[in-house]
């Protein structure tokens, strides 16, 4: 329930709620949300393979309670606890308290996970061949097909491709991107990877667009950023069964009014009841606060899986967290953290588009 008690500062953007009933308005109900693992638009070469997007819905009162429980055990004189301090080995009861089936979050809250490699190859393919449907077979079987090494080369390109910035010749993103390809291209074989990598080959005129295009200037929603769709994903996941809701989230440069509003717009096409989002400072928020603990432990535990360093302990724990929508294409890890397996595209965001 929303806590008619509970002021906190901070910009709101409101959504539009008029068809709202009376009825309805009174199932209106609160998510705090942070992030973790933001690399910009480097997603292929920064420190986290993954992004992670929480939520936590609970009364202010008790999660400012949970809050204190966790730094009265762990007794840090930092003034802002994070993931890290829970995720150290002392620390470890203390992490399994916070997570375990009956503990403190434990179906009030839920992570959405953006496996960042597959987040590019899925925004490349929708953007130059509107089939990110494509993605999946292509990203797991293109390591074993081409080699990790050119897999690599073609995943990094693939990112300079998309991302706004970049300080080579203008072509330059272009060139190396359509070279990469045609590397691979002899060693595809004739199937639907072939298939796709032929079709890429032949997509240079959308390229050259797109790069053209982010010439005139920025686009409001960058394609290779995973926070704005994971928003919407969250709204999405407390709006089941008809909910009105209300994000409260850490501040972000990222989150200017306009993008907000592409936020709001995203959810109502949708059919989601998001009816505003509130930034405010995470220490003033203790449901925020809690939303970064669970997206730094999730972040954490699922970069873990991906790189063979995986803890089965943690990973059974965070897997009643996990939003099935997740973004997410490895086929074992996704097994571990309890993401269903099949084609899951990730929402479109093509550039200066509101839709």
């Amino acid at each position: 329930m929303l806590d008619p008690e509970h002021t906190t500062g901070g910009s709101v953007v409101t959504g539009d709620d008029e068809d709202a009933t009376p009825a309805a308005a009174r199932r209106l109900i609160e998510v705090g949300c942070d992030e973790s693992g933001s690399d910009g638009e480097n997603l292929t070469g920064g420190n986290t393979d993954v992004f992670a997007h929480a939520g936590v819905r609970l009364p202010v009162p008790d999660a400012a309670e949970y809050v204190q429980q966790i730094r009265d055990w762990i007794r840090s004189p930092a003034s802002e606890y994070k993931a890290n301090h829970l995720l150290r080995e002392k620390h470890r009861a203390v992490l399994e308290w916070l997570l375990a089936p009956g503990g403190p979050i434990h179906g009030t809250a839920t992570v959405h996970l953006t496996e960042k490699a597959y987040f590019v190859v899925d925004r490349a393919l929708d953007l130059l061949l509107d089939d990110p449907g494509a993605a999946l077979p292509l990203y797991r079987r293109g390591p074993g097909l081409f080699g990790r090494e050119r897999w690599r080369e073609f995943l990094l390109a693939a990112n300079r491709l998309l991302r706004v910035r970049d300080e080579g010749a203008p072509e330059a993103p272009v060139d190396a991107f359509f070279r990469t390809v045609s590397h691979l291209l002899p060693l595809s074989g004739d199937d639907e990877v072939a298939d796709t990598l032929h079709r890429l080959a032949a997509a240079r005129p959308r390229a050259d667009a797109y790069r053209a295009e982010l010439l005139t200037g920025p686009p409001l929603i960058p394609v290779l950023n995973p926070l704005l769709p994971a928003i919407v994903a969250t709204a999405a996941h407390w709006s089941r069964g008809g909910a009105a809701v209300r994000l409260v989230h850490d501040r972000q440069n990222m989150l200017t009014p306009d993008r907000i509003e592409w936020i709001e717009h995203r959810a109502r096409r949708a059919g989601v009841r998001l009816t505003g989002v509130e930034l405010v400072v995470s220490l003033d928020d203790p449901r925020v606060q809690l939303a970064d603990f669970l997206a730094g432990i999730a972040r954490r535990i699922a970069d873990d899986e991906l790189g063979g360093r995986g803890d089965p302990v943690l990973a059974a724990l965070l897997r009643p967290y996990v939003d099935p929508a997740s973004v997410w294409g490895d086929a074992a890890a996704g097994a571990l953290l309890g993401v269903p397996d099949g084609i899951r595209a990730a929402p479109s965001a093509t550039v200066n588009s509101p839709a």
